[in-house]
């Protein structure tokens, strides 16, 4: 069970990845999850067996998809006479390893909940899907195998962390002054506890012990005052450096290409911002915690041994045996704390879904089903807490039994020496006090290492959000000037969203003049939205290249083209703000001037200047709710009050009513005046005045002309024309 390596999944999709890291590391090589998920093909919905097999082959693995029964001749295809350790495909929605059989129980390495031996029954109960048969992924080295150069790793050292430390230099110096003075103040207490016994009581000298008491007094409140100031500055850099680490971490995210995006569920990113509260506690209260504790453990460990040599050994050897108990369990807290963040991770996904689909739950009578779907989650989060509370449990059995017969050790052999004379009844008390305040240290260390588990952990997980490529790189090609005046090419352009689905655009080669208006149509799965992705740099195109003004779209700087477009897309979305800070997202503060024009266009100035506060209306989640006509009419203000040199479109205005649509498309003819213009409809009426319509169908190009050349060719457009309108033959 020790000896097959093991991954957890990273996110909640990632089980098909963190299989194959697994069965690769198997057999000697390290790659890193987030390029073993890069070219595994995977999706908001998972990954597919296909996509495992076409990531193996990439890495020099031979793959074969079987689907085989689990015993069988000596002969016979079957699981026991496979090669191990092979991919199982798990309750229909799951990947696990197997990495060992027999006929009574299997070896399982599972990315979501560790390593486990199963007895065969509870394997095929997850195994089998028909009949007696299971899906399995075959996977063994070629010689190409170990030729391959591995991909650089995504790991996160701590010296990654500790630079956010660098500009709080100054304040580490006042704070280690603070702890040397505080750990000064700490040593002189178990000398004065002694000297009250053996001098003040045994002479009977009130006023020795009065003074000493005084002392002790002043010592303590003066160790109380540098612990206020360590708090206010420990809070001060606590939370700038939290602020740094998250706001480092939102500037990644978006220089991420969309793309990514595609394949990342909400609540895996919101736990990632989990991930830097324990990575700044760690630098914070962990590492400055563990400072004075080494240093108070060096101090008091010194004064232990001048008063005993003995009572001093047995300390050392029980400290010993305290952090091997402790250290024997954290590969198994590691494994815990990757479940509960998957749990957590679907917990905020499930609730997001709630709280956002509520209006669809009433209207479908659906509140049972969904309350009950997130109850499954709780149920499973729930079971992990247990294993973590088992575990806790245990490490706090084990330490508090190795710390009580090493506080009553030392009690009977101190007691002894003072009966024996070596000890005076002072010195006992004093050795009393200093082993109290050797625990506290130890605790702390101990509290220190799983801090550091914990920030070493989050660091794996944000490091491979670090390691994702940037959509745009250090490549020294890449040009920050847009041409603004140009046509749009596309060369026979062709896009898949991976490289195991079929072509959604297939040999797209056309001309988008500029200053004129080119509208995209035709049926539902055509390819349309898709293209005007591409054309804004959503993602890059698989074959084929995109031109703007002769330069290639993949040459320029993705921020800098985006600055020059203005985008209506079907889900766009609308922020928590005033309604003019939702329309002039694209500057910093709205221009009162732009702002009108923009609302004159939307057609929406008069359902604005209504509201009590106008322009200033709270809408989205914090404020008012706007209707679906209000909302696709504000997207279309945003756009307009950008004043863009190209525009796109995508089914703008197909929430409007007739009349709204026709008075929005007069305003908006006007301001397509010398900008380039790409309308993605369905509605026929809305691009019957288009320069250039450009009909797509099963992803081709099929038709490219006017609205009255396109009626007269009787074509694909003329047909889409009269199902739409019902013309007669």
């Amino acid at each position: 069970m020790g000896k097959f390596p093991f991954y957890p999944q990273m996110d909640s999709m990632d089980c098909g990845p963190a299989c194959l890291r697994m069965i690769l590391q198997h057999h000697g090589r390290y790659f890193p999850l987030p390029w073993l998920r890069s070219i595994s093909f995977i999706s908001r919905e998972g990954v597919s067996l296909k996509g495992i097999g076409k990531a193996a082959e990439r890495t020099g693995l031979r793959s074969m998809a079987v689907k085989i029964p689990f015993g069988g001749k000596s002969d016979a295809p079957c699981l026991l006479n496979a090669p191990f350790p092979l991919v199982a495909h798990w309750n229909q929605n799951h990947f696990v390893v197997v990495h060992k059989a027999n006929e009574k129980f299997v070896w399982v390495a599972d990315p979501a909940a560790g390593k486990h031996k199963l007895p065969k029954a509870d394997f095929l109960r997850g195994w089998q899907s028909d009949g007696d048969r299971g899906i399995a992924l075959l996977l063994e080295p070629t010689p190409s195998f170990y030729e391959q150069e591995a991909p650089p790793t995504d790991k996160l050292s701590f010296r990654f962390a500790l630079n956010y430390l660098r500009p709080y230099k100054r304040l580490g110096w006042q704070l280690a002054i603070g702890l040397g003075l505080s750990s000064l103040i700490s040593l002189l207490f178990p000398f004065l506890t002694q000297s009250i016994v053996d001098t003040g009581i045994v002479n009977q000298d009130i006023g020795f012990i009065y003074l000493i008491l005084i002392g002790q007094l002043v010592l303590f409140a003066t160790q109380t005052t540098v612990r206020f100031i360590q708090s206010w500055i420990l809070l001060h850099v606590g939370t700038r450096l939290n602020v740094s680490l998250i706001s480092d971490f939102l500037v990644k995210l978006m220089k991420l290409p969309l793309g990514y995006f595609d394949t990342k569920m909400t609540g895996d990113l919101l736990q990632r911002i989990g991930d830097h509260r324990r990575i700044e506690s760690f630098l914070t209260q962990s590492t400055l915690g563990v400072i004075l504790s080494v240093f108070n453990l060096i101090a008091f460990s010194i004064v232990l041994l001048y008063y005993s040599t003995t009572i001093f050994l047995i300390f050392a050897v029980a400290s010993v045996l305290y952090f091997g108990w402790i250290a024997f369990f954290l590969k198994r807290r590691k494994e815990i704390d990757y479940r509960a963040f998957q749990e957590h991770s679907r917990t905020q996904d499930s609730l997001i879904e709630i709280i956002q689909g509520m209006p669809e739950i009433k209207l479908q009578g659906s509140q049972l089903k969904r309350r009950w779907r997130w109850a499954e989650i709780q149920a499973k989060l729930f079971r992990v807490q247990m294993s973590a509370l088992r575990l806790g449990q245990w490490q706090e059995a084990g330490g508090s039994f190795i710390n009580q017969s090493k506080d009553i050790l030392i009690t009977v052999i101190a007691a002894t020496g003072v009966i024996k004379g070596d000890l005076t009844l002072g010195m006992m008390l004093a050795i009393q006090y200093i082993i109290g305040q050797l625990n506290g240290p130890l605790a702390q260390m101990i509290n220190f290492i799983r801090s550091g588990q914990d920030a070493k952990i989050s660091l794996e997980r944000l490091g491979e959000i670090h390691a994702q490529a940037e959509e745009d790189g250090s490549d020294m090609g890449i040009s920050k000037t847009v041409p603004r005046v140009g046509d749009l090419e596309l060369d026979d352009v062709s896009f898949r969203y991976n490289a195991i689905e079929d072509d959604v655009l297939k040999n797209v080669s056309l001309t988008i003049p500029q200053g004129k208006v080119t509208a995209i149509v035709g049926t539902s799965g055509s390819g349309k939205t898709t293209l005007l992705k591409l054309l804004l740099g959503f993602y890059p195109t698989t074959e084929g290249a995109i031109r703007v003004a002769g330069t290639e779209i993949n040459q320029l700087d993705q921020n800098a083209w985006r600055e020059h477009c203005g985008v209506v897309m079907q889900d766009g979305f609308i922020f928590s703000d005033t309604i003019a800070n939702n329309i002039s997202e694209s500057s910093d503060f709205p221009d009162t001037e732009r702002l009108d024009h923009a609302l004159r266009v939307a057609n929406i100035e008069g359902f604005v200047r209504s509201l009590p506060l106008g322009v200033n209306t709270m809408v989205g989640a914090r404020g008012n709710g706007v209707s679906q006509r209000q909302r696709q009419r504000l997207l279309i203000a945003r756009a307009v009050y950008k004043n863009p040199d190209y525009l796109f479109l995508d089914e703008a205005t197909n929430s409007l009513d007739a009349n709204n649509e026709r008075e929005i498309i007069d305003q908006l003819d006007e301001f397509y005046a010398g900008k380039t213009v790409v309308v993605v409809a369905h509605r026929l009426s809305t691009v019957s005045h288009a320069d250039q319509i450009v009909v797509l169908e099963r992803g081709e190009v099929v038709e490219i002309g006017s609205h009255q050349e396109l009626v007269a060719a009787k074509g694909a457009y003329y047909t889409l024309v009269k199902n739409q309108l019902e013309l007669g033959s």
